[in-house]
This record gives C-alpha cells, structure tokens and sequence, in this order.
C-alpha cells in the first residue's frame, strides 16, 4: 500500500529546490520570518546610509576631506546591493519575473549608477533612486493601511488618464495659440524672439510660474498677459477636481468591496475579486476577475 506523507508548505512550494536556494528565498523575500525581516531592515538602513554618503559627497568641504573614505563607502555599499541581486535572482523560480518587476529594476538601477562612474564623471550621484528602494519599508512594517491608500490613489490615476490627456492637449493648444498672438503683439524688439520663445513665455506665465526674463512692454501685450494669467488660476484647479472625483469615485468602490455580501466580512482591498473570508466573488468592474 503507497503511504503519502503530508509535505511542507516550503517542499509542495519548491519541490526540486536546493535547500540553501529555499533558505536564501525565505531570508530575501519572506518578511514575515524572524531572519527576513532582520534582513530587511538591515537592508533599509544599508540603503539610507548609502544615500546619505552621495550627499555628503557633493558637499564640497566634506568631499575634499573626506572623499576617498566616502567613495569607498559608496564602492563598498555597490558591492554588497550587487551581491543582494544576484541572490535574489538565484533565490527566486522564474528571475526574469523578478527582474522585469517594479522592484527588480528599482534594484538593478540603484546599482548601475556607481559602475557608470567609471566612465562618465558624476554618474555616481544618480544613486539617490536608492530612495525607490525605501518603498519596502511599507512591507516590512506591515502597513498595510498605507498599501491600500495606494492603490486607491493609483486606482484613481489610472481612471482620470484619459481626461487629464485631453485636458493636457487643450493646454498645450492655448499656449501655443497665446505664445503666437504675444509674439505678433511684441516682436522680437521687446524679447520675444520667435514663436517657440512665445510659447515658452505663454508657458511659465499660465503656470504661474512668472520668471520675469521676458516681460511684455506694450498696453495691448499686457492686456493679453493679465488674460493669460487669470486664465492659469481656473485651469490649475482642473486637473486637481478631475483627480479629487475619481479618487471619490475610487473611495466608494473600496467601501462597496469593504464588507462582503455573504459572509459579511470586512477589510477588502479596492482591487480585491474575492472575499478572503468565503471566497465568494466581487461584482467590481474596474477589477474584472
């Protein structure tokens, strides 16, 4: 008679592994263990600590003093990030998973930098994407709450794409259409070189930005100005409501997918299909099953 024995969750998850690829899986990538979260945060604090000596670099009092110890902090650092995503390749069944993910390349960029340095001067300050890196800490200290306010805010992005580009497409057009009227009023005498400078005045001014390094110097040049500026005001404000509905919009399916209809339960992820209490399924069109 053929005996089955009940296999860990680790053996029926990797089967063919080899331990130490198992064990380096669950110290890199399973920060609910003691040693992956001990990892994490070493890692955390390594990749603020490596931030922090790009910065002291670029002070040039600290660089000429103490430029060769940082370079080999910053070389010391590079080396260990290196030696981390090799293991994570190895420690994971499919890498090119891994390595086309958000993380993968936040990781493989982060290392890049330093290695460029060698080549091109000042590469190594590019380091500071070091920073994307920081993201994990929501992970590791289980905010969880954090991580759904995220996805809400992307949810709502990605809803209010659509209006924002043709919102960005009738901007674009009234620049260039103000930039061009400016440029007939003014001419090149009183700074307005050519069109594209127009526009790039029509630019800083709707935006509320007003550098000062081109000004309009005749009444009907000014009167056009004033218009362009009380038009910037109503504009700023229309991609803030645009982002402020959908985020509403967003806020209301997460409540809807907050409580399940069956069974009641609470705590749903806006993205969720099914209830992670009964399994029973979500009617949430944004997120088809």
């Amino acid at each position: 008679m053929k005996v089955f024995t009940k296999k860990s969750p680790k053996e029926e998850k990797n089967p063919d592994w080899a331990p130490w690829r198992q064990k380096m899986h669950e110290i890199i990538f399973e920060h609910y263990t003691f040693w992956g979260k001990e990892f994490d945060v070493i890692l955390l604090w390594a990749i603020f600590l490596s931030i922090v000596a790009v910065m002291l670099e670029s002070v040039e009092s600290i660089r000429v003093k103490h430029g060769e110890l940082l370079r080999f902090i910053e070389w010391g650092f590079t080396i260990a990030f290196t030696l981390e995503y090799i293991a994570r390749i190895l420690s994971v069944r499919k890498p090119i998973y891994y390595i086309t993910s958000f993380y993968g390349i936040v990781d493989l960029l982060a290392i890049l930098p330093t290695y460029l340095s060698i080549f091109f001067a000042g590469g190594q300050y590019l380091m500071v994407i070091r920073t994307f890196r920081l993201l994990r800490v929501f992970r590791i200290l289980k905010l969880a709450r954090f991580l759904g306010e995220s996805r809400l805010l992307q949810a709502a992005l990605k809803a209010s794409r659509y209006k924002i580009t043709v919102f960005f497409g009738a901007v674009v057009i009234i620049v260039t259409v103000m930039g061009t009227l400016m440029y007939l009023v003014e001419g090149p005498e009183n700074g307005f070189k050519s069109i594209p400078v127009s526009v790039y005045w029509a630019i800083v001014t709707l935006t509320t930005v007003g550098y000062g390094d081109i000004a309009p110097q005749t009444f009907l040049g000014q009167a056009l100005a004033s218009i362009i500026m009380l038009l910037g005001y109503a504009i700023i404000a229309v991609p803030t409501g645009i982002v402020t509905s959908e985020i509403t919009q967003a806020s209301m399916e997460k409540r809807k997918n907050n409580v399940c209809d069956h069974c009641s339960a609470e705590g749903h992820d806006i993205d969720a299909k099914y209830c992670r209490n009964c399994g029973a399924k979500f009617n949430n069109p944004e997120y088809p099953a």
